[in-house]
C-alpha cells in the first residue's frame, strides 16, 4: 500500500474508531463506520442496536442511513471504513449498493463475510488496528451476552 494511501486509511479509520467509542459511551456495541466519497466523509455512524432497540442498526447500516439517499454513481466511488469485519447483513448492503472498496479496522475478534465480498469484486484492506482490536475484545469480554445477541448467536 502506498504511504499516502496508508496515511489516508489511518485518518479515516480514526474517525470510524471515534464513532465506535461514541457507541460504547452510549451503552452500545463499539463498532463505527465512515463512508467516504472523493476524500470527503459523507456518512458516519455507529452500532445503535441497544440504544434504539433496533435489530438492524449496525455501525455500517447507521452510517449508510446517515449518508442519506445517494445515487449509484456516488456509491460507485465510495469507500466504506468500518472498525470490525462486516456481518452478513452489512456485507449485503455493501453488495447491494455496489460499494467498491472496504477498509476494515480489524477481523481478529470477528471475521465477517470478507470472502463473499472479495469474490464479488469488493477491494478489501484490513488494517488490524490495535485500538479497534482492543475496544472490541474488551467489550466482548465484559458483555458477551450483548455481543452474542448482536451477531445472532
Amino acid at each position: 500500500m502506498e504511504e499516502s494511501q496508508s496515511t489516508l486509511h489511518k485518518k479515516y479509520m480514526k474517525e470510524a474508531y471515534y464513532e465506535a467509542q461514541k457507541g460504547l459511551q452510549e451503552g452500545g456495541i463499539p463498532i463505527g463506520s465512515i463512508l467516504v466519497i472523493d476524500d470527503k466523509i459523507v456518512g458516519r455512524g455507529h452500532n445503535r442496536r441497544i440504544q434504539k432497540g433496533s435489530v438492524t442498526l449496525h455501525g455500517e447500516m447507521d452510517c449508510l442511513e446517515n449518508a442519506g439517499r445517494l445515487t449509484s454513481s456516488f456509491y460507485s466511488k465510495a469507500t466504506l471504513y468500518t472498525t470490525l469485519s462486516p456481518c452478513s447483513m452489512c456485507s449485503g448492503a455493501i453488495l447491494l449498493y455496489k460499494i467498491p472498496k472496504l477498509i476494515i479496522g480489524e477481523n481478529i475478534n470477528f471475521l465477517g463475510e470478507e470472502r463473499l465480498l472479495n469474490e464479488r469484486g469488493v477491494e478489501i484492506v484490513t488494517l488490524n488496528d490495535e485500538d479497534c482490536i482492543k475496544i472490541m475484545s474488551e467489550f466482548i469480554k465484559e458483555k458477551p451476552e450483548l455481543w452474542n445477541e448482536d451477531i445472532g448467536v
